[in-house]
């Protein structure tokens, strides 16, 4: 057979092989939305019971600095008996991994997701992207497992990332550009989008489901910019990397941090002293500074005439709950709640400059702390695009990625366990080596 009839033999095959592989890759992505959508829901169902319906059965201002201490303490202790006692413990620490590493036993599921649910809802400053990841790879790999035995573990857990990360934004695109950094400097020539392919199918599936059920997790409006300038731009290439030095600040207290709370040994300790100190914090900062971030986001931009001093400790304060959160044992991940210490150190830079466009000041923002914690150049960019909703600010933003990218390149990464710096194990693209699962 000749060379030319091979290779077109071999296209055949992988056409095939995709077209196969879509099955399972649907089924993914529909099933990876519904899970988070469950996790969700419950989480902002025991949120109501936490904080409307429990303390006006009692008659007390949920908003009250006792309140809000005692719950946040409670939910630490609550989470420290999960991982201490509870058959699976909550799963891995959510800081000393990124995404999913590989498929957890399905066992840790229960746990995992009761910890999750418990932190989301008692007003601890982590989102749901890790533990959800994480519980829908152990879901799926079994699901799939049985259904198509043949299709690859990894091959799952890669999808299970792309489905949840579609059904976390509502499109496929953070997936897209996600994995493309990931594979791209691996793929050969005519092969990335042959390893994107399943991946946005999943992704896509998960997008298309999350839409139906519930709409995105992060949906923050923020008034279109009429037109972008020099000074625009200039602002932009400022702010960007100033946020990111920003962000570098609470990822070296974060290693600190978690170093003396782990000291303790008994995660019923260490989790119940950083919901202790997650509840100080909460009293300073007031209400807008617990959960997720991403209706607080929305509130945030929604609120006119806080001054410059409000928001900078509104940034600081949101910040020190998410170096504790992330360092004290609690199970969630990250970019919900950067992406309100953005808003709020972009709002902060907004009034020391008022002539500077909102969505340009809290873009650059976001863009800089997201890359300084997810330390991913693609998905910072999508997350500044998304949150802004203006095309305008697209090219500037651009731009502003570079200089921002300069602060982070050699810094170390959120992580308990990167001793490195942050850049010994690298493929060139910001992603560490240890999140082989998400490469498909």
């Amino acid at each position: 057979m000749s060379e030319h009839a091979n290779e077109g033999v071999l296209a055949q095959n992988r056409v095939r092989t995709l077209a196969a592989l879509t099955i399972p890759g649907v089924l993914i992505g529909v099933v990876s939305a519904l899970i988070l959508f469950g996790l969700d829901e419950a989480a902002a169902l025991l949120q109501h019971l936490l904080w409307n319906d429990l303390p006006g059965a009692v008659g007390v201002n949920p908003d009250n600095g006792w309140w809000i201490f005692g719950t946040l303490t409670l939910t630490g202790a609550a989470v420290g008996l999960i991982a201490r006692y509870v058959p699976g413990h909550a799963g891995p620490d959510s800081a000393e991994s990124e995404m999913a590493e590989s498929a957890l036993p399905i066992g840790v599921v229960p746990s995992l997701a009761a910890a999750a649910v418990l932190g989301l809802a008692g007003g601890v400053s982590l989102g749901p992207e890790n533990p959800i990841i994480a519980i829908n790879a152990a879901v799926l790999t079994v699901v799939i497992g049985r259904l198509f035995p043949r299709v690859p573990g990894k091959l799952i857990v890669g999808m299970a990332v792309a489905g949840t990360v579609g059904a976390l934004f509502g499109t496929p695109v953070a997936a897209a550009l996600l994995f493309t950094g990931i594979v791209g400097s691996t793929a050969g020539a005519g092969a990335l989008f042959d390893k994107l392919f399943l991946p946005l199918v999943a992704a896509g599936a998960g997008a298309v489901t999350m839409n139906f059920v519930g709409g995105t997790l992060l949906d923050i409006t923020i008034p279109p910019a009429d037109n972008v300038n020099g000074w625009d731009v200039l602002a932009a290439m400022i702010i960007a990397p100033l946020a990111a030095a920003f962000g570098l600040l609470g990822i070296f207290a974060f290693r600190w941090a978690h170093r003396m709370f782990h000291r303790l040994s008994n995660p019923i300790l260490f989790t119940t002293l950083g919901g202790a100190l997650l509840g100080l914090l909460g009293v300073i900062g007031g209400p807008i500074t617990l959960f997720k971030g991403a209706e607080e986001s929305e509130h945030l931009l929604s609120t006119t005439g806080l001054s410059f001093g409000t928001l900078l400790m509104y940034a600081v304060i949101k910040l020190a709950a998410l170096v504790i959160s992330a360092a004290a044992g609690f199970r969630g991940g990250r970019i919900f709640p950067t992406v309100f210490i953005g808003v709020a150190f972009g709002l902060a830079a907004g009034a020391l400059a008022p002539g500077i466009p909102t969505s340009v000041v809290v873009s650059a923002a976001v863009l800089g702390l997201v890359l300084a914690v997810a330390r991913d150049g693609w998905l910072a960019l999508f997350i500044a695009v998304v949150i802004t909703g203006d095309v305008a600010v697209t090219a500037l933003l651009c731009l502003a990625v570079l200089p921002a990218w300069l602060v982070v390149t050699n810094a170390p990464h959120m992580l308990a366990d990167d001793a490195g710096g942050g850049h010994g194990d690298d493929d060139g693209g910001g992603h560490r080596g240890a999140a082989g699962s998400s490469r498909g």
